[in-house]
């Protein structure tokens, strides 16, 4: 097949050489045949290709898992950059508290970046933000902090908060949700470190991952917004995996189903929005214990 696209690329080249030039031009090798194709399969300017599910699972009354995604792009002479916000939110402290909580933290949250960042990175005055990116993500973990105390006293939430500029991304967290990249070679690597007893008894070599796994207090966090004083934050830079994706969830749903099981998934899976609604029925399949929220992010080839 390489041999006759060959043939048909050097003959109508040549072709079109004769005709200009009324001479012959050298045959393409192979390589410059493979880039010829990639460059035209080239999708200009990059984009983002966001896709998000959600569901209350099958043995709880009311969802308590917020989301929120923000995709935009700017493509102009002196820039050609995409720009993303994506956070999951998981909340706690019973009825109507957790998901007032959880709520609040995604809107305070994303509120908080976009309007620190649209006008130097989007609107008429750009510029070069006056705070570093992840003092600006930090400082929004503790608006959502503040927010969560006020609007729903006694609960409290989780917060994986992703801001993506170009390839690279700054990842804010707190409690146990968590950011994945997945990468198509077969890997997918943690982002994130849950703030969870049980995972610090695993670091701490108490006890073994099995064993974290089916603990009966894997779920209790020894941070989270809106309990007792500001959590400090992990906040951290890493790029965007490519060719991949970015996972940002809950516990409902990698609780519910294995990393291989994920990674299937999402790689067998025909757009972004149809791995998160695949991914929800997968946790819901193996007995929707809690609720299940996933966001997956891919940059355009």
């Amino acid at each position: 097949m390489g041999n006759i696209l060959t043939e048909w690329i050097n003959k109508l080249l040549g072709k079109n050489e004769t005709l200009i030039h009324e001479e012959t031009t050298a045959p393409l090798s192979e390589e410059q045949i493979d880039e010829i194709i990639s460059e035209s399969q080239r999708i200009e300017p990059p984009q983002l290709i966001v896709g998000s599910g959600r569901h209350v699972g099958r043995q709880r009354s009311n969802n308590e898992d917020s989301v929120f995604t923000f995709t935009a792009s700017l493509a102009v002479d002196s820039v050609n950059q995409p720009f993303g916000v994506y956070i999951v939110a998981d909340g706690m402290g019973g009825h109507k508290n957790g998901e007032v909580a959880s709520e609040m933290a995604s809107r305070a949250m994303g509120s908080y970046i976009i309007n620190k960042l649209y006008e130097p990175l989007l609107g008429t005055s750009p510029g070069t933000p006056e705070e570093s990116l992840q003092d600006i993500m930090r400082a929004g973990v503790y608006e959502a902090h503040r927010m969560v105390t006020k609007t729903a006293p006694g609960g409290g939430s989780t917060l994986t908060a992703v801001l993506l500029i170009g390839n690279q991304m700054t990842i804010a967290h707190v409690g146990d949700s968590r950011a994945y990249s997945v990468f198509l070679d077969g890997r997918m690597q943690t982002l994130t470190r849950d703030h969870s007893l049980v995972k610090r008894l695993e670091e701490l070599g108490q006890i073994t991952a099995e064993e974290a796994a089916v603990h009966p207090q894997k779920s209790m966090l020894y941070r989270a917004l809106g309990q007792g004083e500001p959590s400090e934050p992990d906040v951290f830079t890493a790029s965007l995996p490519f060719p991949g994706y970015l996972l940002v969830c809950s516990d409902g749903l990698w609780n519910a189903i294995s990393d291989d099981e994920i990674f299937e998934i999402i790689t067998t899976s025909p757009s972004p929005h149809r791995a998160c609604q695949n991914l929800v029925e997968a946790a819901n399949t193996a007995g929707g214990p809690d609720n299940i929220v996933a966001i997956l992010v891919r940059m355009t080839d």
